[in-house]
């Protein structure tokens, strides 16, 4: 009994670890939504740009408030592009808002999975074959 509980758990934290998003494929995530949801992409080329870069979080949604009162939202990305992307309030909840859809078509294709697996798996006589 104790070999099975420990063989369930290892192959949970497979599972658990095949699922882990490397900073890559989270950069290549979440870029796109970025530019399209109207955050300007500004290159890492110059040594002084580098320097305040290199202080940055990597990739986490991140603000500052500009000296008019306004919040300025980055993204700073060096494992894809080595570059920060920059936008404002309406950048910012136009990119939550797409998150959230996201989200949303996730979740829809999770459960469109498991009908599909639930209704292969009751096979060509349906759930009373006895």
């Amino acid at each position: 009994m104790r070999h099975i509980l420990q063989l369930s758990l290892l192959a949970a934290l497979i599972l658990l670890a095949g699922c882990a998003e490397t900073p890559q494929e989270k950069a290549d995530r979440l870029e796109p939504m970025l530019a399209a949801a109207g955050f300007r992409m500004v290159p890492v080329d110059t040594p002084r740009k580098q320097a305040i870069f290199s202080s940055l979080t990597p990739l986490k949604l991140t603000y500052h408030f500009n000296k008019e009162g306004q919040p300025v939202y980055w993204f700073a990305d060096p494992y894809d592009c080595n570059c920060l992307y920059l936008g404002d309030s309406k950048a910012y909840q136009q990119f939550q808002q797409m998150k959230f859809q996201a989200h949303l078509a996730d979740e829809e294709r999770q459960a469109a999975e498991l009908n599909q697996d639930a209704a292969m798996q009751m096979g060509v006589f349906g759930p009373f074959w006895w």
